[in-house]
């Protein structure tokens, strides 16, 4: 018997729980170990309330997770109620699929100022997240400023413009559409390094701000390269040019303005206690496609200011650590003898959710030719034994079953849940 703990319940870690079920059939047993008292990670609290036909394929993990050798072990936080170290006495594999929650800082003079907020705790915010319950975000200024030129600034964006209409059907959590009830930003400026070949925006995502109530995009034409060059580009990346192109072209005015400067860094932001405006560079392209500042600077008025730059793996005590990447140091998922890193964990923040699947198959054959034999440990013995003597309330997942029935039977009309957004209403749920 292979005894395997996950230490992360997202994409990564219900994907390498299912190829380990495949690979090894009934000779294996699997416990999903997560700090929240609720799975799935980012499909929950990462990915936009308003795109709920993404978060459907949580119904895949919970089929695995309802199978006999793979269960969830919720409200445990590796580090502080057990360590690396223990569980590696318990179990053959450790696999570490705990993503890349922690926002990379925006590194200019004025990042530190209120209002200046990363995507992971803006995201995190609106989504229900328990650490980013109380983040209390100003948005009663003239403008907001979104960084980055990827599909996390399109959804700041997104949920900034849409109108309190368009959120039904929606899983955004109430205090948030309480708190862009009253928001009064009417420019929301996506400022992004290069131009619009070099964006990292889908076309689907893209495509939606076309559609909004009360809000249009803006793109000045002359950020445009000729059409003729859209020719180099994949058929994704063209159709995204396509869309800018069409937003580009648009006449009509609307109560908020979505505007794309392309062409521009922050290079550092001011206010009186609080950011008020944005100090932009704008920048030039070498061949090799870098961009470099030219000088030229201008001001953005914004109260809030989000950063979507990228995100970083929290080191965990016990484990090699890439500081200069912000992930485990791994060599094709292999981070040390029994310890293994999948996802995002493994790669950096890149790729999306589907990408983790073929990064669990990969892991369950790393242990596979690792671990070629039954070891005799004690697996989930063993660790429920510790938890017990340490007094750890442990959620399973028929506890997250009833905390689901719980925020079904809250939600407001139309919406699919309403989210418990607490540690404490979320284990209160469970009886």
């Amino acid at each position: 018997m292979r005894h395997i703990a996950i230490i992360g319940s997202g994409p990564a870690g219900y994907y390498t729980a299912e190829a380990c079920q495949k690979a090894f059939g009934e000779d294996v047993r699997v416990d999903v170990i997560d700090r929240l008292p609720v799975p799935y990670g980012l499909i929950r609290t990462g990915v936009a309330p308003d795109h709920q036909s993404i978060k459907g394929v949580s119904r895949r993990y919970e089929a695995v997770a309802l199978t006999d050798n793979v269960r969830f072990v919720g409200n445990v936080l590796v580090g502080r109620d057990v360590s690396i170290a223990e569980l590696g006495t318990f179990y053959d594999a450790i696999v570490l699929a705990t993503g890349a929650p922690v926002d990379r800082p925006l590194g200019v003079p004025g990042d530190d100022l209120p209002g200046v907020i990363g995507s992971a705790a803006f995201v995190g915010w609106y989504n229900g997240h328990p650490d980013f319950a109380d983040l209390d975000p100003p948005l009663h200024g003239p403008g907001a400023v979104v960084v980055g030129a990827g599909n996390v600034a399109l959804d700041v964006a997104r949920v900034l413009a849409k109108a309190e209409s368009e959120f039904a059907g929606s899983d955004i959590v109430g205090h948030a559409l309480d708190h862009l009830r009253g928001a009064t930003q009417e420019t929301i400026t996506i400022l992004a390094r290069r131009g619009p070949h070099q964006i990292a925006m889908t076309p689907k995502e893209l495509g939606e701000l076309g559609h909004l109530a009360r809000a249009a995009p803006r793109v000045d034409p002359a950020d445009l390269p000729p059409i003729e060059e859209d020719a180099v580009l994949d058929p994704g990346q063209r159709k995204s040019v396509t869309h800018l192109r069409d937003f580009a072209a648009r006449a009509e005015t609307s109560p908020i303005s979505i505007v794309f400067d392309f062409f521009a860094m922050p290079v550092r932001i001011e206010g009186d206690g609080r950011a008020e405006r944005v100090v932009v560079e704008r920048t030039v392209m070498d061949a090799e496609g870098r961009a470099s500042g030219t000088g030229e600077t201008y001001e953005v008025p914004a109260s809030l200011v989000v950063s979507c730059i990228g995100y970083r793996t929290p080191p965990i005590e016990g484990v090699p650590y890439d500081d200069k990447l912000g992930r485990f140091a791994n060599h094709d998922g292999r981070v040390s003898p029994g310890i293994y890193a999948v996802g995002w964990a493994r790669r950096g923040p890149t790729g999306t959710i589907g990408t983790n699947r073929p990064d669990g198959f990969l892991i369950a054959e790393h242990i596979g030719a690792d671990l070629p034999g039954d070891s005799g440990k004690a697996g989930r013995t063993g660790l429920d034994a510790l938890l017990a003597a340490r007094g750890v309330d442990v959620v399973t997942f028929r506890d997250w079953q009833k905390i689901e029935a719980a925020e079904t039977a809250r939600a407001r009309d139309g919406a699919p849940r309403e989210k418990f957004v607490s540690i404490e209403e979320m284990l209160g749920a469970r009886h």
